[in-house]
């Protein structure tokens, strides 16, 4: 429904009064309907005219100026018809005082009723005989939760919509926060500068449930600082990337959940269930896991009081082990340590001897490495050698690494031997300016 003034023309009938204040123009499936806010004054600008109901009777003779009842008339000016349709607000205004608003929540919706003495709808003939109905809408506001990605957190929002009116239910949205609903009336009164009435009630206890399920993953390192480390976890958002993943999930639920379940996958195969608020897992084994989280509240009596939410998925990357064949302990920062670069390894061990076989240096973090000095003192340049034994994290719990001590750059990993690794080589270090 479109509520204007009229610009009339002088070849058309128009109302009479301030247009601001006095009445409304409708446009209602196409039909021409003047709102008036309290007796009707209609006029022909032609002059004195001949003035006819819908159903074709005679209202009035040879008159420019007409008060006729709520309803459709016409007048013949050159052998065309002009219709219109004309109401008196004042018969169709609604009086609050006996009425009553009550609240009845739901899982999926919240109904209003609203009881008492409901105005009359505006009804009207058209000249086919068909009845049609002027829409009118009442204003719905309540305070709702909206959620701040801003803040990350559950916020109050205020929530206004419209309905048709006048009918006794209303079906709203799910509300999730105890909250008072107001039902303002009508918007015609609206358009006539008219004082609006409103009926209150109050939901204090709410039982849908919604939920808004986000994570924070555990960091490796600074903000922007080197690593060796491939797809090392830097930022909280991380679902990805080297093992181990340590995941913090939160269902943030709104207040009337009280029962959580945590589904969680391993590619389709369920690996196991949760029932706490919130989920803390490591992730380590290399796959694609999904995340399931469903709430509901213990006193909805609707049978669809469940909502799973929108899957989360994690993926762990398979291990791997690259070694270099040269680093350059110069101090520019660049290359200055023998590192393996990896990614997904939880066991390491690393050998580095000299040409006589005198064991030089030694670590275990693969995140570290050997900065080319010995006791102290800066390494001679030149080839040494090292041994790496390590395990990924998709290393079989029960496969030990070979007898043999080291293996050869061409023997790195075999088929058979997913997820270990037993390496040796040349590393060469060279110092230079």
């Amino acid at each position: 429904m479109l509520c204007t003034v009229l610009n009339a023309s002088a070849l058309h009938v128009q109302p009479v009064g301030t247009p601001e204040q006095d009445w409304v123009l409708v446009e209602n499936q196409g039909d021409t309907i003047y709102v008036f806010a309290a007796g009707i004054d209609m006029r022909h600008p032609a002059g004195n005219t001949d003035w006819y109901k819908v159903d074709g009777t005679l209202y009035q003779s040879n008159t420019d100026e007409i008060y006729p009842d709520d309803g459709g008339y016409y007048t013949l000016q050159n052998g065309e018809k002009e219709y219109f349709y004309v109401f008196s607000y004042a018969n169709y205004r609604a009086n609050t005082g006996d009425w009553n608003l009550s609240v009845e929540p739901k899982c999926e919706s919240t109904i209003l009723t609203l009881s008492g003495t409901l105005p009359p709808a505006i009804t009207y003939t058209i000249p086919d005989g068909r009845t049609r109905t002027l829409e009118r809408r009442c204003t719905i506001s309540y305070t709702d939760l909206a959620w701040s990605e801003g803040n990350m957190a559950w916020q109050d929002s205020a929530a206004t919509d419209t309905y048709l009116f006048p009918q006794t239910t209303y079906v709203l949205p799910a509300i999730y926060k105890a909250t008072d609903i107001s039902l303002t009336v009508d918007d015609l009164a609206q358009s006539l500068g008219l004082p609006t009435d409103s009926v209150f009630t109050s939901l204090n206890d709410p039982i849908a449930v919604k939920w808004h399920v986000t994570s924070r993953t555990e960091v490796r390192g600074k903000q922007g600082e080197l690593s060796n480390e491939l797809e090392r976890p830097t930022d909280e958002s991380t679902l990805s990337g080297s093992a181990q993943l340590r995941i913090q999930f939160y269902s943030n639920p709104t207040p009337a959940a009280t029962f959580f379940l945590w589904h969680v996958y391993q590619g389709t195969q369920l690996i196991f269930t949760r029932n706490d608020e919130n989920l803390f897992e490591v992730f380590s084994e290399p796959a694609a896991y999904r995340v399931i989280s469903t709430v509901s509240g213990n006193v909805c009596p609707c049978e669809t009081c469940t909502h799973d939410s929108t899957e989360v998925t994690v993926n762990i990357s398979v291990s791997d082990l690259q070694v270099p064949n040269v680093f350059t302990p110069n101090g520019d920062g660049l290359n200055d340590e023998f590192r393996v670069q990896y990614r997904s390894i939880n066991e390491f061990h690393c050998w580095v001897y000299n040409r006589w076989g005198r064991l030089v240096y030694e670590w275990t973090d693969p995140a570290k490495g050997w900065d080319g000095t010995i006791n102290g003192n800066p390494a001679p340049e030149g080839a040494y050698f090292y041994v790496i034994r390590a395990r990924g994290t998709d290393a079989d719990p029960k496969q030990g690494y070979k007898t043999k001590a080291a293996y050869r750059r061409s023997q790195l990993k075999s088929d058979d031997m997913v997820g270990i690794y037993q390496l040796s080589g040349d590393i060469n270090l060279i110092r230079g300016k």
